[in-house]
């Protein structure tokens, strides 16, 4: 045999031993495999529908509504299209979704520190909030809030009123913002807020490496995000006043009202997931040495100053994974709205599948909004996980 056949021979059989490239091949195949699937998939699902007539196509978005919602964050009537429809029920699924996971963030943080607590009433009393919330399906105390907790509030004739707030069974009544013309610079306020906010935190990491002092600048930092808004909305001449609601025979005229589906389920979404949250926050700060306690409390720190200044921030490696976890689940757990006649995107998009029959339209549309609205949420919590590793030196 000459030596070329030889090295050839070699070659090919370091080629098939190579568990890298043959890594790749099973991939390839696995990709060719499930292309094939769901070709064949798309083709039996096309094959069925011309079978039964139905047709395809995201054309019926443009078709008139002709249905109303309770409650919207944009302007929406029944003469708009199923396109608008859809678009207010998004707004409101990302309204109770922000909302919800500010609220379940802040109470988890605090259930999860009263956990740790040497108090042993604040102890116990977090650890039978955590049982009981976490063992209650989520379903049942959304109803539990909407129907025995909300809906037998007084009538609006009889409204609980502290100040310009109304509280009744048709949901929280508060006054209305009304913007100007130029009530866009309010944008610009936070944007400029931000970036010296930006700036403010360099200044002080330079600071401390240099010569070994924190400079406290979260406080200043939020009073600039409040004041640069303000000095930009007064330079302007103050482009925003306030509709007041006023109390009738029927209820209550102008202001803004958070109706009870929209209340109902903010809180349970918020209270359910700060549970979760709260053990999150137990387990990250059981997991930092108890040395790094004493080591702060022999420098003479206070317990709470060594909380916020030693252990949490070492703590957040080892919460802010189960977080994430916990934020998506509440963005997706917001489509039980539909239970309680919330207008969300799966309730509205449901009225719209029931009035079209565009099934696969619809439900694909669902998902492509959840999917992108957990990767965003992911995107932007693996970026902040990564600015508080741990790092070598």
């Amino acid at each position: 045999m000459s030596f070329e056949a030889t090295a050839r021979r070699q070659s090919r059989s370091s080629i098939w031993n190579s568990g890298r490239l043959r890594g790749i091949a099973l991939q390839g195949l696995l990709v060719l495999g499930l292309a094939a699937l769901f070709y064949d998939l798309a083709l039996n699902t096309a094959a069925n529908m011309a079978s039964r007539h139905i047709v395809s196509g995201f054309d019926f978005l443009w078709r008139k509504a002709g249905f109303e919602v309770s409650f919207s964050l944009i302007p929406y009537s029944g003469e708009d299209n199923y396109a608008r429809a859809l678009m207010a029920g998004f707004f409101n699924t990302l309204l109770v979704s922000v909302i919800g996971i500010v609220l379940a963030s802040l109470l988890g943080l605090v259930i999860g520190l009263m956990r740790l607590s040497r108090n042993w009433l604040a102890s116990h009393i977090a650890a039978g909030y955590i049982e009981l919330v976490r063992n209650i399906p989520l379903l049942l105390q959304l109803f539990i809030w909407y129907r025995l907790v909300l809906t037998p509030l007084p009538q609006a004739a009889d409204a609980i009123t502290v100040g310009s707030a109304s509280l009744s069974n048709k949901g929280l009544t508060l006054p209305a913002p009304i913007f100007g013309h130029d009530a866009w610079m309010v944008w610009v306020g936070f944007l400029v807020a931000a970036v010296a906010s930006w700036m403010l935190s360099r200044w002080r990491r330079r600071q401390q490496e240099a010569t070994g002092k924190s400079m406290p600048t979260g406080m200043l930092s939020v009073l600039l995000f409040v004041a640069f808004p303000l000095l930009f909305l007064a330079a302007v001449g103050w482009p925003v006043s306030f509709d007041y609601p006023v109390k009738g025979n029927f209820g209550f005229s102008g202001g803004m009202t958070l109706v009870p589906e929209f209340m109902a389920l903010l809180l349970a979404l918020s209270i359910y997931t700060a549970a979760f949250i709260a053990e999150a926050v137990r387990a990250g700060i059981m997991a930092v040495s108890k040395g790094q306690s004493e080591a702060a409390a022999a420098l003479g720190l206070k317990p709470g100053l060594a909380m916020r200044l030693v252990v949490l921030p070492q703590a957040l490696r080892v919460i802010i994974p189960p977080l994430t976890s916990q934020y998506l689940n509440l963005t997706k757990n917001s489509s039980l709205a539909v239970a309680i006649g919330y207008p969300d995107l799966v309730s509205t998009g449901g009225t719209i599948l029931g009035q079209t029959g565009q099934a696969i339209e619809v439900v694909t549309i669902w998902m492509v909004v959840y999917l992108s609205l957990s990767l965003l949420t992911s995107g932007f919590m693996n970026w902040f996980n990564a600015r508080h590793r741990l790092v070598g030196r």
